[in-house]
This record gives C-alpha cells, sequence and structure tokens, in this order.
C-alpha cells in the first residue's frame, strides 16, 4: 500500500514538474493550418474522431399528406404513430414546397435533391420533349427492362434526373459501401429518392400484383422478393371488404359516406361503405392500390427489405427510402373530407406505429434516423367548396387546346400550334412556326389575350419572361424555381385559388398555394432531441440537414438550408 502511494506521489510531482517546464519554453511553430485557422497566440490541439453514425437513415414520404392532417385526426390516432413523431421527434410546422408544379415526381426528388425543376430536371410527372416531339414520363427509360415479371412497366430509371440524391451522396462518402434500396408503389416515388447508384429500387406492378425493378439495378430480383411475390398477399387483401376502423358515426370530422363528388374504386359501382373490394375481380391488383392496405403493404414489404438486405448492420449507414402511395389514391378519388382519407390515416398511424416499434427491436432505439414528410398536399374537392359557399372550380387542359387550336389556325393559318398542356404550361410548335415564316411574338400574344378572357384565370405569360412577370410573392419565387428552359412549356397561365384542371369528382393538387404546398417535416431517432419550430423551412433543407447530420457532401444541386434546430 505504502509502495503504491509512493509511485502515485512521485508521478504526480513529474507530471506537475513537466507543467511547469512546459510553461518556460518558447511555443512551437504552429503548422500552416493552424496559422490558417486559428486566431494569433493561440494552439489548439485536435484530435481526430470518427463521430457516430446511425445505423440506418429511413425517409418517409407520405404522397399527397396535407400538414394539417397531422393535427385534425390528432385526437383519434394512437399514441405511437403520429403522435410519438410529434412528441419525441422535432417537427417544422411550417415547411413549404418552394416551386411549382406540386406534383409527385418533382416532391420527391426535391425532397432527396435539395433542388428545384429549374436544376433537377424533373418538371412534373410528364413534360414534352422537343426533341421526341412528344410527351415523356418522368422515369421512362426505353434501354433497360423489366425484371420481376413480364411487363413493360418496369422500363424505368432515374435517368432523366440530372443532380444526385442524398442517398447518392452517401454511397459516394464511403466508396460505395453504404447500401441504398427505394420502395413504393409508385415507381417514380422508388425510383428518383433511391438516386442513380442504388443497390435497388423496387415498386408495384398491377399485373399479378407483384413487387418489380429494372436491369438498370439488377440482372433479376432477388429471391426474398420472389418469395414475398409468391404468397400473393394482394389477392388476400381483395379477399375481405374495406369496412371504417372505428364505428362509422365516429367519423364525425368528415363529410357523410356518400357524397356525388367522389369517384370509386375501380370495379365497384358504389362510393360507400362497405367498400367491396372482393367484388372487384379482375381489377384487383389495380384497384388494390386505393385501398389503406396497401400502405400495410410497403412497410411489411420494407420490413422485409431490411430484414434480407441486413440493412442497417453494415460497418456504414445504410439509406431506405419509403414512400406510401395509397394516401394519394384514396385522396384524389374522396378528396379530403371523405371518411375514406380520415379512416386511410388512422390505420396509416398504426402501420407507423408498428413500423417504429419494428425498428426500435430490430436496430435498436436511437440508432436510427427517421424523417416524414409529403410530396405535396392537395385541393378541396370544389363540388365540397361549393357546398359551403367558398371559391373555386374546374377547367379542362383538353377544351384549351381545343380552342387555341381553332383561334391561331383560323388567324394565322397554323394547324395543331398546341403540342401539349403540362404542368399549367402551354407547349407550342415553335418549329412549325419558323418553317411557315409566321410572327412567333403574334401568335403567343393571341395565345395569352385568349387565356386572359377566361374569368378564372390571373395571368398569362411566357415562362421565358418570368423575371418581367407581374407575379406576387411566394408565385414567382415558386415558379421560377419551376421553370426549366429544356423542359419546360412556352407560355404559363395562373388562377384564383380552388381552382385547378380537373372533373366534376374528385381532386387533384400541383398548384403554389399552401393546400398543396404546405407539408408536414418530422425528424425522428439518432441525435434527435423533441422541439419544433415554427419558422419557414423548405421541402430544399430536408437533404441539406441530413447530410449535416451524416457529416456528408450536400447533393449536387442542393440549394437548401441547413434546418439548425435538428442538428443541435
Amino acid at each position: 500500500m505504502i509502495r503504491k502511494s509512493f509511485i502515485l506521489y512521485s508521478l504526480l510531482l513529474t507530471i506537475g514538474f513537466g507543467i511547469m517546464a512546459q510553461s518556460t519554453k518558447k511555443p512551437a511553430a504552429k503548422t500552416v493550418i493552424q496559422q490558417e485557422m486559428l486566431p494569433a497566440k493561440e494552439v489548439t490541439t485536435v484530435t481526430p474522431h470518427q463521430a457516430a453514425k446511425p445505423k440506418l437513415v429511413v425517409g418517409i414520404v407520405i404522397d399527397q399528406m396535407r400538414w394539417d392532417y397531422l393535427y385534425r385526426f390528432n385526437q383519434l390516432y394512437s399514441a405511437n404513430g403520429f403522435k410519438r413523431l410529434l412528441s419525441e421527434g422535432f417537427t417544422c410546422e411550417n415547411t413549404f414546397i418552394p416551386y411549382t408544379p406540386t406534383y409527385t415526381a418533382p416532391g420527391h426528388t426535391c425532397i432527396y435533391t435539395g433542388s428545384v425543376p429549374a436544376i433537377h430536371g424533373i418538371v412534373g410527372n410528364n413534360w414534352y420533349d422537343r426533341s421526341l416531339n412528344k410527351v415523356v414520363y418522368c422515369t421512362d427509360d426505353s434501354t433497360v427492362a423489366t425484371v420481376g415479371n413480364n411487363s413493360d412497366a418496369g422500363k424505368m430509371s432515374p435517368q432523366n434526373m440530372w443532380a444526385t440524391t442524398i442517398t447518392d451522396e452517401l454511397r459516394l462518402s464511403n466508396n460505395f459501401k453504404s447500401k441504398v434500396i427505394g420502395i413504393a408503389l409508385k415507381d417514380r416515388g422508388s425510383i428518383l429518392p433511391a438516386g442513380h447508384s442504388a443497390n435497388a429500387a423496387y415498386w408495384y406492378d398491377d399485373k399479378g400484383g407483384k413487387w418489380i425493378s429494372s436491369t438498370y439495378y439488377m440482372p433479376d430480383i432477388p429471391a426474398w422478393v420472389k418469395d414475398f411475390n409468391a404468397k400473393d398477399v394482394v389477392a388476400t387483401y381483395m379477399s375481405k371488404d374495406w369496412n371504417t376502423l372505428l364505428p362509422i358515426d365516429k367519423y364525425d370530422l368528415s363529410t357523410p359516406d356518400n357524397e356525388p363528388y367522389e369517384t370509386s374504386i375501380l370495379g365497384e359501382t358504389t362510393v360507400t361503405f362497405p367498400h367491396k373490394l372482393s367484388a372487384t375481380g379482375a381489377s384487383k391488383y389495380s384497384s388494390f392500390r386505393t385501398t389503406p392496405f396497401a400502405n400495410t403493404f410497403t412497410f411489411d414489404f420494407a420490413k422485409q427489405a431490411i430484414e434480407n438486405e441486413k440493412l442497417g448492420s453494415n460497418t456504414v449507414t445504410d439509406f431506405l427510402t419509403i414512400s406510401i402511395s395509397s394516401t394519394d389514391y384514396i385522396g384524389h378519388s374522396f378528396g379530403p373530407n371523405s371518411i375514406e382519407i380520415e379512416d386511410t390515416y388512422l390505420r396509416l398511424d398504426k402501420d407507423i406505429a408498428d413500423f417504429l416499434q419494428w425498428l426500435d427491436q430490430q436496430l435498436g432505439k436511437g440508432n436510427y434516423l427517421t424523417f416524414l414528410t409529403a410530396d405535396h398536399g392537395v385541393a378541396h374537392v370544389p363540388a365540397f367548396l361549393a357546398e359551403h359557399k367558398i371559391p373555386g372550380g374546374t377547367f379542362s387542359d383538353a377544351d384549351f387546346t381545343k380552342e387555341i387550336n381553332q383561334t391561331i389556325e383560323t388567324k394565322f393559318g397554323i394547324k395543331n400550334i398546341v403540342q401539349s398542356i403540362q404542368n399549367y404550361q402551354v407547349y407550342l410548335n415553335l418549329g412549325e412556326i419558323e418553317k411557315q415564316g409566321k410572327d412567333k411574338a403574334a401568335i403567343v400574344k393571341s395565345v395569352i389575350d385568349l387565356l386572359k378572357q377566361k374569368p378564372y384565370i390571373v395571368n398569362v405569360f411566357e415562362t421565358d419572361k418570368i423575371m418581367q412577370a407581374t407575379l406576387a410573392e411566394p408565385q414567382k419565387k415558386m415558379m421560377t424555381n419551376g421553370y426549366n428552359p429544356k423542359r419546360s412549356g412556352d407560355v404559363q397561365f395562373t388562377f384564383k385559388p380552388g381552382y385547378f384542371d380537373g372533373g366534376t369528382k374528385g381532386t387533384t393538387h400541383g398548384l403554389w398555394n399552401p393546400y398543396d404546398a404546405h407539408i408536414p417535416l418530422l425528424f425522428f431517432g439518432w441525435k434527435v432531441q423533441p422541439g419544433k419550430t415554427n419558422r419557414e423551412t423548405y421541402m430544399t433543407d430536408i437533404s441539406a440537414t441530413v447530410a449535416a447530420m451524416l457529416q456528408i457532401q450536400m447533393p449536387s444541386g442542393c440549394v437548401g438550408k441547413v434546418i439548425t434546430e435538428v442538428t443541435k
């Protein structure tokens, strides 16, 4: 005991004298880095250190989820779904989409690139390609083939997206050791988030109700996917009817069940509960998309992907992107005030609670990072608004096309001047105007004057002259961010709130208005402290924030800012 005390005493004396001696010496010359980075007369020793990373990042996008759904149905939600994300996670209450059109493809692209259509190139779900003289789909790729089925639904890839994604940057950060997989019923909801360098992306094929992919990713789908498909889970779901989760009189936040402006599920003849899914017959695999059970199906497939691909057991962080698509199909058909949408979100809440609990058990609480957001919101059904004396209405792009073509043919002798109307923009046949030697400026002015006559249209302008257009904020910024000279149309039109291109039933989205552009954004899990911010944040900020948390580069077209409240 005495010997140990003596040794300890001697050691302390040695350290003490060492410190005194050091204080009398001249400071060592600073390294170049120290000279450049540190204030004068200050030296800091930094020990290199690799910060701990989450085992898995899970991005969840709820297709067509309005921000207010977080709170509108809150009293009926369980304790462990949306409420858990709100109480244990960080919520950005005023997150907006900073561009138009607010559609699925640009939404998913923006979330994962942190960029806008002007830069990343995905200007809509569809656009007119002048070089091909046809309308193209956002993920079309004729150079690849379907794997997992013999349909053409797998001829898809991310080739039309010009920028990298946060998932690409994660793979680039560690020489492609991270594993990245995308999952969604919709091809665009899987392919665009997973990025260019993904290990796999899977989407749903109506032909046989199977998960498929593309030769862009793999020569054939893995055995575990084949096993999952072989169970024909969809047929089991569709053999039962869709009844409300709660007694139907509990749905007092919704309109009555039988509304004339609702659209029935394919194969059904009514719009009321119970929905006779068992009677949809040959259309059952397509009709499945418009049921809440397809959301459960998606989460179940995601669990299988995590288990079989061993996501989260890597030496580096892995990334799984999940898009929940059925909320969009149901919302389009029945509208945001329907019992169908309310029931769908109550069921989705349970799916989320189950998935989070499963991740806790599979990876351990706090070992995974999740964000939940939406690609866009949705407008109220105009007929519903009319019932309550609120302005709104619909119009037809097809009618516009016919009217413009007739006018220009009469005045200038050019037939079929409109090549397409997409994303509230008119694509004109500029080549034919030049070929016939006609006055382009006069033709464009005639198109603008014609559209301005519509009582619900507020403004019309040439897209390449948007900076000269008199537009209110945030319209101008959003439309500028959505304009891409390679892919956008020639003339853009705007209209009164509550109006959109559509029919007399159902609803849609795509505009600058808050009902389409105000989305939820919650971060949860690894290093996320509970809290919220009411300051304005943007969809573009998501990938910037995740990049900061993972200490990797932002995507190549990212214009977003880090949400510092999340990273503290």
